[in-house]
C-alpha cells in the first residue's frame, strides 16, 4: 500500500504551495494549471475570498486542489471569468488515491466548510468522474451537472487550407463574399503594445459584449504571455480604424481563443469572420498548433469552426460529518428536482 501525505496549505506564496516548481511556467501544465494562474486569479478575486491549497503526495507523485474560502460555509474553486476549465492536478499521472488523500484530509478539518463548488471541472480528460470518485470514497455527497461546453479543433498535422475545406460551405462562402467587398485587413500581433492594446479595449467597448469580469487581470495576462512568447492579437481595420480584435495564447501547442468582438457598427462587414481566418491560418500554419480550444460556452457559431464538443460540468460537495453539509445537501437535491436539472 502506497504511502500519502498531505497538508492543507492557506498561501499561495511559491515555496509553500508547490515548493519543487512542478506548477511552474516552464512545465507541461496547461495554462490554467500553473501556479501563475492561480495566484493571479487571487489577486483579482472580488470579495475579499481567502485561498486555500489542499496537497497530497506520494512516491509516485503530488496532487493539488486549489479552492478559495467564500465564507465559513463555502468554498468554491479558486476559479474565474477566465478559466477555461478548473480541475485537481496532478505532478505525474492522474491518481485517484491521492485525490481521495485530499478528500478526506479536507472532510476531516473543521476550518474547511462544509459545502465546495468547483466549475469549470471537464468531463472529458476524466476530471469530472476523478472527483465524483474520490470525494464520494472519501464519504461526501458529490453533485454535479453539466454547467457550459467546451469547444475544440484538432488540427494536428493539417494546413490551414485542409481545415478550411472541412468547414460548412456557408462559413467559406460568407467569408469569400465578405472578403471580396468589405475592404477588411488584418493582422495578428506577436507581442504586446498599449496602442495594440487600447485598440483591443476600444472594440470591446463597442461590442455586444458584457463588460468584462476583470479588465486588468486580462491585460495583466497578456503582458506576462508576451513575455513569454505566447501572445497573439489579431487586430481588424476597415478604413483605417480597427473594427474588430480577438486576443488568443499559444501554449505547448495548443491555441487558446480568450476574447473575441466586433464593434457592432461594423457588424454587415462581417470583421470578426475575416479576422478569425487570419488567426486560424496564423495558428495552424505558422505557430503549428494540434488543438484550438474555443473556451467555454456553447454559443452556436463555435461549431462551424470547431470539430467536437464536451461537457464543463459544475460539482458540488458535501460534508455528511456536518449538520450543515446535510441540510445544505438537502436543499440541492429539492432544488434540481423543482428545476429539473440532470444530476448525477
Amino acid at each position: 500500500m502506497k504511502w500519502v501525505k498531505g497538508e492543507l496549505i492557506d498561501s499561495l506564496i511559491d515555496n509553500r504551495a508547490d515548493p519543487r516548481r512542478h506548477l511552474s511556467d516552464q512545465s507541461d501544465h496547461p495554462p490554467f494549471d500553473r501556479l501563475t494562474w492561480f495566484q493571479r486569479v487571487a489577486r483579482h478575486w472580488s470579495g475579499g475570498a481567502r485561498p486555500l491549497v489542499a496537497r497530497a503526495w506520494n512516491e509516485m507523485g503530488t496532487a493539488w486542489l486549489f479552492l478559495a474560502l467564500r465564507s465559513s460555509n463555502h468554498a468554491v474553486s479558486l476559479s474565474n471569468w477566465y478559466s477555461f476549465a478548473y480541475r485537481p492536478i496532478f505532478s505525474g499521472e492522474p491518481d485517484g488515491s491521492l485525490l481521495k488523500a485530499i478528500a478526506k484530509r479536507l472532510r476531516k478539518a473543521k476550518s474547511v466548510p462544509s459545502c465546495i463548488t468547483l466549475a469549470p471541472v471537464p468531463r472529458g480528460d476524466g476530471s469530472s468522474d476523478l472527483v465524483l470518485k474520490a470525494f464520494r470514497t472519501a464519504g461526501w455527497i458529490a453533485m454535479r451537472h453539466q454547467s457550459s461546453t467546451s469547444w475544440i479543433a484538432n488540427v494536428s498535422g493539417k494546413s490551414f487550407d485542409e481545415y478550411w475545406a472541412e468547414r460548412p460551405g456557408q462559413l467559406r462562402n460568407t467569408f469569400q463574399r465578405k472578403a471580396k467587398k468589405a475592404s477588411i485587413s488584418a493582422e495578428v500581433k506577436t507581442s504586446f503594445s498599449e496602442e495594440d492594446w487600447a485598440a483591443y479595449e476600444s472594440v470591446y467597448g463597442e461590442s455586444w459584449k458584457p463588460e468584462e469580469g476583470a479588465a486588468q487581470f486580462l491585460k495583466d495576462m497578456a503582458i506576462e504571455k508576451s513575455a513569454l512568447g505566447c501572445y497573439r492579437l489579431g487586430l481588424a481595420y476597415h478604413e483605417d480604424r480597427v473594427v474588430a480584435a480577438q486576443f488568443w495564447i499559444v501554449s505547448q501547442g495548443i491555441a487558446y481563443i480568450h476574447k473575441l468582438a466586433h464593434c457592432e457598427s461594423a457588424k454587415e462587414l462581417s470583421p470578426g469572420t475575416i479576422l478569425s481566418v487570419a488567426l486560424f491560418r496564423h495558428v495552424i500554419d505558422i505557430d503549428h498548433v494540434r488543438k484550438i480550444d474555443f473556451g467555454t460556452g456553447n454559443d452556436k457559431y463555435k461549431a462551424d469552426w470547431m470539430d467536437e464538443s464536451h461537457p464543463l460540468d459544475t460539482i458540488r460537495l458535501f460534508k455528511t460529518n456536518s449538520i450543515i453539509g446535510l441540510a445544505s445537501a438537502l436543499r440541492a437535491q429539492i432544488s434540481a428536482l423543482v428545476h429539473k436539472t440532470p444530476v448525477d
